[in-house]
């Protein structure tokens, strides 16, 4: 984890934010980037890096402490799970915990919803759920919808961010 020694002030100084895009952009020219270019280059994860006094500091990280005007306590998370989407409202601070109650479905999910499998030792749907690193057993059901309706049950009661499960990000 980096250590936030990067200001608002710093900030407000090098760059400007458009919180309905998004975009951060640069106030002053430096080198070969010029004022109004967009500030940063995506990673690999499709997060923007932002080098600013010798630190790569992440774009969502900088558009919070632009808004907010302190960094977030833990993580931040992009409720669309789009890393590149950094609007303001797309933007919330979660413990890391929160955070992974918001993640996309597994690109090996058979059944399309996360936590329900097909089990054809007994030709049977499964619900299942991991809360605090512990996977716990819901039933095994006749109908698909009922082990939908269990899972989401049991996301609800358990704090789970109504986008968690969601097709994964390309």
């Amino acid at each position: 984890m980096m250590i936030n020694e990067l200001t608002k002030e710093r900030v407000d100084e090098l760059l400007s934010y458009d919180p309905e895009t998004g975009v951060l952009t640069w106030r002053v020219n430096r080198g070969r980037v010029r004022v109004g270019a967009e500030a940063g280059c995506p990673d690999g994860s499709g997060r923007r890096l932002i080098g600013i006094d010798g630190r790569l500091y992440k774009a969502h990280r900088i558009a919070w402490l632009i808004t907010h005007g302190e960094f977030p306590p833990e993580e931040i998370d992009h409720i669309d799970g789009r890393p590149s989407n950094n609007r303001i409202s797309n933007l919330r601070a979660v413990t890391s915990r929160e955070n992974g109650r918001n993640l996309a479905r597994s690109r090996n999910n058979v059944s399309g919803i996360t936590g329900v499998y097909w089990c054809k030792k007994r030709e049977k749907w499964v619900a299942q759920i991991c809360i605090d690193s512990k996977t716990r057993h819901l039933g095994r059901f006749d109908s698909f919808d009922d082990a939908v309706a269990a899972r989401k049950l049991a996301e609800a009661l358990h704090g789970f961010h109504p986008n968690h499960g969601r097709e994964a990000v390309a």
